[in-house]
This record gives structure tokens, sequence and C-alpha cells, in this order.
């Protein structure tokens, strides 16, 4: 027969199954309920530039993959979208700055008729502060706001602690040295609001739930993945978005440069997904949702509660017992 020690570890082993067994038959009724898609029906269009990595900044590249992003627009427009989303830094240019190819811009969504999110570098003041953005201009050429990312790149976007690390500032005067935007700002789009979270800002949680909490009713990510060829980082960075939408009970777009770009849907289901290295428009209906999830009111409560009382247990458990001396 078991021994105390024996019984106890499969009182244990069954605890832990039984509640795996109860998670899943929940999610199973929740997902057949669709109790997370109650709200207007909106298309989305996805426009997927696949431009290179070498030659997204070359001045001799600029008008060809301006072109390119127009002409996409114009195709993804006249298949009926209600909004178009293209990735970041999409724009080969510092949009509102370099004048010429901004009213270029201007004009070409205006005859689109479409609202369009896109990514590109915003320069504040004097130039002495430079943003990795994504802005919405409506249908009329206004710009109706932007977000400037808040999540920087460690020696992709800035070196931190710049006076022990000076040594590697060459890496970043490379590209740019970016500052941080400040706070989660929505962009308003016929009554409703989204949010955009640029680039790896998808791997944060509390991005996305601070997006909610404050009234976005649709996820976007804009984000250049060029940089990792055909290795597995691409496909671990669209898995790793697919939990915001879950955790927050959203719909997300995804526009990525060279892919991987989609539509997921509140409980994680992929409903668009592109191929990596090709050039091409994507659709895909989403709902403007208001609801609130479990995560989007707590947060991660549960799980540093779990690491406390762990803690809490080793500590107990490694202590050690002082025998009593009669």
């Amino acid at each position: 027969a078991p021994g105390p020690r024996g019984r106890g570890h499969g009182r244990v082993a069954a605890t832990a199954i039984g509640v795996v067994a109860l998670a899943w038959a929940w999610g199973a009724w929740r997902v057949g309920q669709q109790a997370l898609f109650d709200g207007p029906i909106a298309r989305v269009g996805i426009v997927q530039g696949n431009v290179p990595q070498d030659q997204k900044w070359d001045p001799a590249h600029r008008d060809d993959i301006l072109r390119r992003y127009l002409d996409l627009t114009r195709q993804v427009a006249a298949l009926g979208v209600d909004l178009v989303i293209w990735p970041e830094s999409s724009t080969p240019f510092v949009f509102g700055r370099d004048a010429l190819p901004t009213e270029i811009m201007r004009a070409a969504v205006v005859r689109a008729g479409v609202p369009v999110v896109f990514g590109s570098d915003e320069i504040e003041g004097a130039g002495d502060r430079f943003y990795n953005a994504a802005f919405l201009i409506d249908p009329s050429g206004e710009v109706r706001g932007s977000y400037r990312k808040m999540q920087l790149v460690p020696f992709g976007e800035y070196v931190p602690l710049r006076s022990l690390l000076f040594f590697a500032q060459p890496l970043v005067e490379r590209t740019s040295d970016f500052s941080a935007g400040e706070r989660v700002t929505l962009l308003p789009l016929g009554g409703h609001k989204l949010s955009v979270a640029v680039c790896y800002e998808a791997v944060f949680p509390w991005l996305s739930r601070q997006a909610v909490r404050d009234g976005s009713q649709l996820l976007t990510t804009v984000t250049n993945d060029a940089w990792y060829g055909r290795s597995a980082a691409p496909y671990q960075h669209f898995e790793q978005a697919r939990v915001r939408a879950v955790e927050t009970g959203r719909y997300l777009v995804r526009a990525a440069n060279t892919g991987i770009s989609g539509v997921v849907d509140p409980y994680g289901r992929v409903l668009v997904r592109s191929p990596l290295f090709e050039t091409g428009v994507y659709t895909g209906e989403v709902r403007w949702l208001s609801g609130a999830t479990v995560y989007t009111r707590i947060g991660d409560s549960v799980p540093w509660a779990c690491m406390l009382v762990t803690v809490l247990l080793i500590v107990v458990w490694r202590w050690p017992v002082r025998p009593r001396w009669r």
C-alpha cells in the first residue's frame, strides 16, 4: 500500500489535472457562447509592403516605396474596407517634416477615401526629440491623432545607461536615437477608439491592458520584422501578439512590413495570416468591443500573488527547525 507521501503526491496530481480539466471545459463553453462578439462590425485592410531592410531608408528608393504603399492602399480601399493599416516606419520619410511626400500621401488618402493608420518617425520642435510613432489620417487628409512608442528597444533605439555604456552609442547612431513616448494615446475613428502597439510593445501586457482600460475598442500593432529574416523570431512575435487579444478580449490587427500580418479574434483564433516576404493586401472583419475581461480588471495580481505564496512556502519549508530541549 502506498505510504502517506505517495498518497499526498497522488492528491496533488489529481488536483492539478482537475484544475486543468475545469479550465478547459470552461474555456470551451465560453468560446461556444461567443460572449465577446457584441459590437459593431468593421472591415479592415492590411498593407504588407515587403520592403527590404537595406532599401527602407535609402533615398534612392523613397519614391518607389511610397508609390508601392499608395498603390496597395488604393487596391485594398477598392475592396470596401473601413480602415487601412500600414506597418511600422512604413513612410520612407519623416511624416510632417518632409513636405512634398507628406502632401502626396495626404492627397492619395483623400482619393482613396479611407482612414489610414501608419508608422512613421516624428520629430518634435527643432529636432532634439525623435519618436517612433503611429498616426491616423482620416479620409479628408487630416491627422486625427498620433501615438509615440513608449517601450524602446535597448541598443536598437536607444542606449541605456549612456554614461557607462558610451562605447555602444555607434550602434544606435546607425539607426536613430529615439525618445520614449510618455503615455498611451488612443486614436479616434468615427465614434470609436483604437490603440497601437509599435513593434515589440506587443509583448508587454500592461500596455494593451492600459489602452483597453482607457477605452480602446480595437488593438492594432505595427511592426517591421524584416531584421529577422526567415528565423523563428517573426513567428514568435506574432504568437506573442495573439495573447494580447485573449487577455483584453479585443480583436487585434497586425501589420508587418515583411509579415506576419494578420487578424486575431478575442479568443486568440487567427482569422487572417499573411506569408512572410510577400507583397500584398489582406482584409478581415473585426468588431469594436467594449467589455472588460478578468485580466483587464485585475491585471497581473494573480501571478504576483502566486509568486509571493511560493516564496513564502519555500522560506517556511527551508526554515531550520530547532529542537526543543527540556
